[in-house]
């Protein structure tokens, strides 16, 4: 039952970091580009692979925390469906570039960060 409640609460936090960082972005980088989910989903999938990874190959990250942070915390925070949203809603304006764009973008770049975050994972489980 505690896993329930931690996974839970994690995920509340993930959600309001999420809409903290889509007013930020919103307010910051314009209203032009869903700016707010890319950079949630880019960091969502850094996250997620350094977390995995981290715990995986090391004692750093227990599995109660491994399941808060993955489950929880990044369940609430990255939205695949508001991505597939926004672009559904670029691509029938028609904005095409801008929905392309954000599909090319928002997959590479998530790719690329989940790279990343294994990469840096697997350099700290060498000094551990």
């Amino acid at each position: 039952m505690a896993q329930v409640l931690l996974v839970g609460f994690a995920g509340g936090l993930g959600t309001v970091a999420r809409y903290v960082v889509g007013l930020w972005a919103a307010k910051t980088l314009g209203t032009g580009f869903p700016y707010g989910t890319l950079l949630v989903n880019v960091a969502g999938c850094f996250l997620m692979s350094f977390i995995a990874e981290l715990a995986l190959s090391t004692a750093l990250i227990p599995p109660t925390l491994r399941l808060t942070l993955a489950t929880g915390f990044l369940g609430g925070f990255t939205t695949y469906s508001s991505f597939n949203q926004e672009t559904t809603h670029l691509l029938r304006q028609p904005a095409w570039l801008t929905g392309a764009a954000n599909l090319g973008v928002t997959l590479v770049g998530c790719f690329v960060a989940g790279l990343l975050g294994l990469a840096l994972a697997k350099r700290i489980a060498l000094l551990v």
